[in-house]
C-alpha cells in the first residue's frame, strides 16, 4: 500500500440540483487528482471532513489509492482463530527452534479450544488435541499433507465450524476466558507457573501478529488484569544432595553403567545441564594430570522429536541456553571430575564427532557407526539415576525428592559453590545463569553467610589500618 503525508483538504461545497441539496468534501493526497465524497446532510459532511483533518494533524499516513487515512480504511473481514493461528505458526516456523515450535503448538492448542463458541465440548477431545498439535500447528506436517489425515478430518471439521473470530479477542470477556484456560491443567487444577507463562507468551506473540495484520486495533492483554504466575522460585532444598550422598550415587552408577559415571559427574561437579553434557566433546576439555581443568561449553543437544526438526531427525544441536548461537561458557573442573573424565577417555572411544557420551553397544561400549551415532538418550540417563538411587540411598531417602532427576545434581553443584563463598557473579558465569535468577533460586545457599562476610570485611579493614 503506497501512502503519503502530503494532504490538502478543502472547504465543504454546497451543491444544489433538481433532487435537492447535497454537500461535497474534496481533498487531495500527494499529486493525485482530488478525491470527492458527497453527503446528503451538512452535518455528515462536516463529520467526515473533521475526521480527515484530525488524522492529518495526528500525522497519519494517507493511502494514495483510496485517499483515506489508515484509521479510516475499511478493515478486511476478520479470519477465524484456527485459520489465523495456522498462518501464525507458518510465518514463525523458520525462526523458531524445534523446542520453541513444540511449546508454541502446545500453547495454541489450549488457546484454540478456549476460543470455541458457546463452550461446546468436542465429541473426542483427545483426538482433537492431537489433530491440532500434530497437523494444524505443525507447518512441516501440513507441507507434507495439505489436507488433514483421515483420522483427524472429523475433528478439524468440528473445530472449524465452531471456533471464534480473531476480532472476538477485543472483547475482554473472551480474552479473560482464554487466560483462564492456559492457567489450568486438563483436570482443572492450576498449571505450573512455567507452563502458564509459556502459553501466555504464545498468546501474546500471536496477538501481536494479529495487531500487525490489522485484525485487532490493540493488544487486549493490556486491558485484562490477571495475576501473573512467578516461574522463578526458590529451589526446593529437599532435592539437593550432600557430598557423601553424591559420592554414593556416583559409585552406584559406576557399578551398573560405568560409561555414564562421568556424565553424571559433569552435572554434579561442573553444574552442567544434561543437554550440555550430551554435546560435550574431547576438544572442549582441558584435562591436566593434576589440579583443576576446564570445559569450554559451546552448545547443547536437544531432543524435541522428529516432527519438529527441519530434517526429521529426533534431535539437533542448539546454542547454550539464553546465549547467542556461537557463544561459549567456561566451566571449572575440580580435580575429582578431571580424574573421572581422563579415565572415561582412556576407557571409552569418543563418537565420530568427538562427543564423549554417545550410544554404545557390546561389553566394551563400542560406539555405533557415524550414521547411527547420536548423543546418549536422556531416557537412559533417567533410568541410570533411578537404579542408582535404589542402590545408594536409604529407604527414607528413596521416598524423598532427593536427586530424583539428574538435573537436581546441578542444583547441588551451584549450592556448593555459593555455600563455599564463591562470589555470585562468578557462580552465575560458570552456571549460565543471570545473577538475579541465581540469587532468587539459590537464596538458601546465600542465607547464613552474613557472619562470614562481616569477618572478611573486618579483616580487610584491619589490614588497611595496619598498612596506614
Amino acid at each position: 500500500m503506497s501512502t503519503s503525508y502530503d494532504v490538502r483538504i478543502w472547504n465543504i461545497e454546497t451543491l444544489t440540483g433538481k433532487r435537492g441539496t447535497t454537500y461535497r468534501v474534496r481533498w487531495v493526497v500527494g499529486r493525485n487528482t482530488p478525491f470527492p465524497r458527497t453527503f446528503t446532510t451538512k452535518r455528515l459532511a462536516e463529520s467526515f471532513r473533521s475526521d480527515l483533518i484530525s488524522a492529518a494533524r495526528k500525522g497519519e499516513a494517507f493511502d494514495i489509492a483510496s485517499g483515506l487515512p489508515q484509521s479510516m480504511m475499511p478493515r478486511a473481514a476478520s479470519p477465524d482463530w484456527l485459520t489465523f493461528a495456522m498462518g501464525y505458526i507458518d510465518i514463525k516456523w523458520p525462526d523458531f527452534s524445534p523446542n520453541h515450535r513444540k511449546s508454541t503448538a502446545d500453547g495454541l492448542v489450549t488457546i484454540t479450544l478456549a476460543m470455541v463458541k458457546d463452550d461446546e465440548t468436542p465429541p473426542n477431545e483427545a483426538v482433537l488435541r492431537k489433530a491440532l498439535r500434530t497437523w494444524a500447528f505443525n507447518t512441516r506436517a501440513r507441507a507434507t499433507n495439505p489436507e488433514p489425515p483421515e483420522e483427524f478430518q472429523d475433528a478439524i471439521a468440528w473445530i472449524s465450524k465452531r471456533v471464534r473470530l480473531v476480532e472476538d479477542l477485543a472483547d475482554t470477556a473472551t480474552t479473560r476466558q482464554v487466560l483462564l484456560a492456559i492457567s489450568l491443567k486438563l483436570d482443572g487444577r492450576p498449571a505450573a507457573a512455567k507452563t502458564t507463562n509459556r502459553k501466555r507468551a504464545a498468546l501474546s506473540s500471536a496477538i501481536g501478529y494479529a495487531v500487525e495484520l490489522g485484525h485487532l486495533d490493540s493488544n487486549p492483554l493490556q486491558r485484562v488484569k490477571v495475576k501473573r504466575a512467578r516461574d522463578v522460585e526458590e529451589l526446593d532444598t529437599r532435592v539437593v544432595v550432600n557430598h557423601r550422598q553424591a559420592k554414593r550415587l556416583l559409585a552406584a552408577v559406576r557399578a551398573s553403567e560405568p560409561e555414564l559415571e562421568a556424565f553424571i559427574a559433569c552435572i554434579y561437579y561442573g553444574a552442567m545441564r544434561p543437554a550440555e553434557v550430551r554435546d560435550l566433546r574431547r576438544q572442549d576439555l582441558t584435562l591436566p594430570e593434576t589440579g583443576w581443568g576446564e570445559a569450554l561449553l559451546a552448545g547443547s543437544y536437544q531432543d524435541p522429536g522428529k516432527d519438529w526438526t527441519d530434517d526429521g531427525e529426533l534431535g539437533e544441536e542448539r546454542g547454550l541456553k539464553h546465549r547467542a548461537r556461537k557463544s561459549t561458557r567456561p566451566v571449572p573442573l575440580p580435580p575429582p571430575l578431571v580424574e573421572l573424565l581422563r579415565r572415561h577417555l582412556d576407557t571409552y572411544e569418543t563418537g565420530p564427532d568427538g562427543r564423549l557420551f554417545v550410544t554404545r553397544v557390546g561389553k566394551w561400549g563400542h560406539t555405533l557407526p557415524k550414521s547411527l551415532s547420536r548423543p546418549v538418550p536422556l531416557s537412559a540417563v533417567g533410568r541410570v539415576m533411578k537404579n542408582a538411587r535404589v542402590e545408594a540411598f536409604t529407604e527414607d531417602e528413596q521416598q524423598s525428592p532427593l536427586a530424583r532427576r539428574a538435573y537436581d545434581l546441578r542444583h547441588a553443584a551451584v549450592s556448593t559453590w555459593l555455600a563455599a563463598g564463591t562470589p555470585p557473579p562468578l557462580v552465575a558465569k560458570w552456571a549460565g545463569h543471570s545473577v538475579s535468577v541465581l540469587l532468587t533460586v539459590y537464596a538458601h545457599a546465600v542465607d547464613g553467610q552474613e557472619e562470614a562476610a562481616r569477618k572478611r570485611i573486618e579483616q580487610a579493614l584491619a589490614d588497611d589500618d595496619e598498612a596506614a
